[in-house]
């Protein structure tokens, strides 16, 4: 089966690099072992692993009279995953600080950004997520049997994600990489 003449394989090749020319290397995909969180402005600590990048499209379903050979699927209401954010434990306390106080009824909502690096440690990609508002926060498991690191993790609820299109996405990125000595 092809899509519009490509192999299935290759068909994102000529929408994702300008130029495209037959013959031409598709570029290698981004590893997901290099990347950086930001909360309100501030690098928030070296995570081992974020979870819950996810948006989902409801579909509803309309029946019309008469017609028997589909179903009408209409775009509904979008949901977020929460995200998961998980780093090894340390003696610094912001993460749940900001947990702590939500539970005591000082909510404070937060914008923030996780951005995938490059082998360079330059941005390439990222996605905002917005108003975010910890709800679940997540100890280390304790054990006399293992030497592992302790982690915790906290769970954020948000009102959303959006990601830059890839072309603002580099200009943003040379911007960020020319202004790295400053």
């Amino acid at each position: 089966m092809t899509s519009t003449g490509v192999p299935l394989g290759l068909s994102w090749l000529p929408s994702v690099v300008g130029n495209w020319m037959p013959g031409a290397r598709p570029l290698p995909p981004y590893q997901t072992f290099n990347f950086a969180v930001e909360i309100e402005g501030l690098l928030v600590g070296g995570f081992t692993e974020v979870s819950g990048l996810e948006s989902e499209v409801e579909v509803e379903e309309y029946r019309e009279g008469g017609v028997n050979g589909f179903v009408h699927k209409l775009p509904g209401r979008t949901s977020h995953a929460n995200l998961v954010l998980t780093h090894g434990l340390t003696s610094v306390s912001t993460l749940w600080n900001w947990y702590y106080n939500t539970t005591l009824g000082a909510i404070q909502r937060r914008n923030g950004t996780i951005m995938l690096l490059d082998p360079r440690q330059i941005p390439v990609m990222w996605w905002n997520f917005r108003n975010a508002v910890p709800v679940r926060w997540t100890g280390p498991t304790f054990s006399a049997v293992s030497d592992e690191v302790g982690v915790e993790s906290l769970e954020l609820a948000h009102e959303g994600l959006t990601k830059p299109l890839l072309g603002q996405a580099a200009a943003l990125a040379a911007g960020v990489a020319g202004t790295a000595g400053q």
